[in-house]
């Protein structure tokens, strides 16, 4: 059964933005897919079993943007 976590990243204005952090945020272990909506800052990601938000923060933050919220 997949997990499936939204979280909201600021910064992100262009196709370039959403690739880097879909990137990073891929490199996490477990971690079976990611949907970034640039318009919104949406970010879904789907994995294996709940990944811990502390991985995806300092994933987000390699990339060069901020998790909010």
């Amino acid at each position: 059964m997949s997990n499936v976590e939204t979280v909201k990243v600021s910064g992100m204005t262009c196709g370039h933005c959403v690739a880097a952090v879909t990137e990073e945020i891929s490199k996490i272990d477990g971690v079976t897919g990611v949907s970034a909506d640039l318009e919104s800052g949406r970010v879904e990601v789907t994995s294996e079993s709940p990944v811990d938000r502390a991985l995806v923060k300092a994933a987000v933050d390699e990339a060069g943007y901020e998790l909010v919220g």
